[in-house]
C-alpha cells in the first residue's frame, strides 16, 4: 500500500473528509444545510458549457481549498456560524471529490485532472 501513493491520497483524502464532518458535527450545525449545499460546488462545472478552457478556470475556482478555508475562517474570527459551516461543507465537498479522484482540471478536457486521467 506505501507504494500505492494513488491509493494513499484516496484515503488521505477519506480522512479528511471525515475529520471535517466530525467538525461539523461538533460544531452542531444543520444537518439539513450539509445535506442541500454538500453538491452545491459542483455548479462550477457550467463553465465546460463554454469551453474547456473557461471550465477549467471556474471548475477550480470551486474546487480551490483556499477559498473555503478563507470562508470559514472569516466565520470563525467574526463570529459568524453560518459562515463557518459553509466553509466546512465546500471543503468537505473538495474533499469528497478528491477521495473519487476528482482533482484539479487542466484546460484540455475535463477528465485530465491533477490527480490522474479519469477513464472512460
Amino acid at each position: 500500500m506505501l507504494t500505492r501513493p494513488a491509493l494513499l491520497l484516496h484515503v488521505e483524502e477519506g480522512a479528511v473528509l471525515v475529520a471535517s464532518i466530525l467538525l461539523y458535527a461538533h460544531m452542531h450545525f444543520s444537518w439539513l444545510l450539509l445535506a442541500v449545499l454538500f453538491l452545491a460546488p459542483d455548479i462550477f462545472m457550467l463553465g465546460y458549457l463554454a469551453n474547456p478552457r473557461i471550465g477549467a478556470a471556474v471548475y477550480n475556482l470551486g474546487h480551490f481549498m483556499l477559498l473555503p478555508i478563507a470562508l470559514a475562517a472569516v466565520g470563525c474570527g467574526a463570529h459568524r456560524p453560518l459562515l463557518l459551516a459553509i466553509g466546512i461543507i465546500w471543503f468537505s465537498h473538495i474533499v469528497f471529490d478528491r477521495m473519487l479522484g476528482y482533482g484539479l482540471k487542466y484546460p484540455t478536457q475535463f477528465k485530465d485532472t491533477h490527480l490522474q486521467h479519469i477513464p472512460n
